[in-house]
């Protein structure tokens, strides 16, 4: 018998971005791949001009962009080109597919994701969906016809897509982001915030006795920095991006947040109360269904966008003042979260890239 010859070198493709609630999952596979294989090859696909050109980079992977952008509401002109920047995409996903020559091709949503995944699929590769959502993209719906695999954070996902090709994993987030045993003194440090006072994360909203710490992202930030400094609060922490999550959740008694996915999972796992605001302009208003895995079974507080601005600030006090319900909203989320699912994930990504094969024998 002859032995096993050794294994190809893992090559990866992962598409996919746009926000974070993309990026930090495709990047947490990606570490989570390499953990196994340490020469494993990754080339990561965005779309040009979005965050993930600079964001993946950073996290130490090669990406290349696809001219792809998503369409424009309100403005018939801006959409004119987008048949066109479809095509090039195309052409130049299917380009950079048959120069990498990947084993496996993984798609975590976002404008590249589709490109991407569908040259893929047509050049023969396996690919791997990663469905964050709990109500799907028409994408992802579509690619799912020809996927070897999909991955979602939640049941009952046969509703969408074929069931023999479901794994429930929980979504992939950064590891280091829900480890928050001992970090809480590091964190108040970390963000100039005292003891003996509550905390407020909030990250896209706004709120004098309580310390904030506020995310704002881009678009935002001069502005809700001058509204602070206006105000006076100089309790008020405001963060254009929050590059240590970790201990922002170690030191928040109480998290706003809006419910893409990715935070809701981190939320899970580090178990903190939370008021959701899901934005209402997103796809197939997935962010209320998100929330509402959490709500429905009392693990948070659902409060529209509609309702923000006139009942967000009484309904923080309120549950900043009252100790049993934050109580009763961090024993209700306990034991939601899926832990390892990147570990998971990535296990998958390995077995669709090498498929097992029986050893072959010489005959005499």
């Amino acid at each position: 018998m002859n032995s096993a010859p050794a294994p190809q070198q893992l090559r990866v493709m992962i598409a996919g971005g746009g926000t974070g609630g993309h990026i930090f999952p495709a990047i947490a596979i990606a570490n989570a791949v390499r953990e196994r294989e340490a020469d494993a090859q990754f080339l990561f696909v965005g779309a040009e001009g979005k965050m993930e050109m600079t964001k993946v980079p950073a996290a130490g992977y090669r990406i290349e962009g696809l001219p792809i952008r998503g369409f424009q509401r309100g403005s018939i002109v801006k959409n004119l080109a987008l048949p066109w920047l479809l095509v090039r995409s195309m052409l130049k996903a299917r380009s950079l597919v048959r120069n990498f020559r990947p084993q496996v091709a993984v798609g975590v949503g976002g404008y590249a994701s589709g490109p991407l995944l569908a040259a893929a699929q047509r050049m023969g590769v396996p690919t791997l969906i990663q469905e964050q959502n709990s109500f799907p993209g028409k994408t992802n719906i579509h690619l799912a016809r020809r996927a070897q695999r999909i991955c979602v954070a939640y049941a009952g996902m046969e509703r969408f897509f074929p069931k023999e090709k479901l794994l429930l994993t929980g979504n992939p987030v950064r590891a280091e982001v829900v480890r928050l045993t001992g970090k809480r003194p590091r964190g108040m440090e970390h963000f100039g915030l005292n003891e003996g006072r509550p905390v407020l994360f909030i990250t896209g909203g706004s709120l004098g006795a309580i310390q904030v710490i506020w995310q704002t992202g881009t678009p935002y930030f001069a502005q809700a920095r001058a509204a602070v400094e206006a105000l006076g609060y100089s309790d008020c922490k405001v963060h254009e991006f929050v590059d240590r999550m970790d201990l922002a959740y170690a030191v928040a008694d109480l998290v706003v947040a809006r419910a893409g996915a990715i935070s809701v999972s981190e939320l899970c796992l580090v178990e903190r109360p939370a008021i959701l605001v899901p934005l209402p302009t997103a796809a197939e208003d997935h962010q209320t269904h998100n929330a509402r895995a959490l709500t429905d079974r009392g693990a948070a507080v659902l409060l529209r966008d509609t309702d923000a601005v006139e009942q967000l600030g009484a309904k923080v006090l309120e549950l900043m003042r009252d100790t049993a319900a934050l109580d009763r909203l961090r024993t209700a989320i306990a034991g939601m979260g899926t832990q390892h699912a990147a570990d998971t994930i990535a296990a998958e990504v390995i077995r669709l890239a090498r498929p097992i094969q029986l050893p072959t024998r010489n005959v005499a």
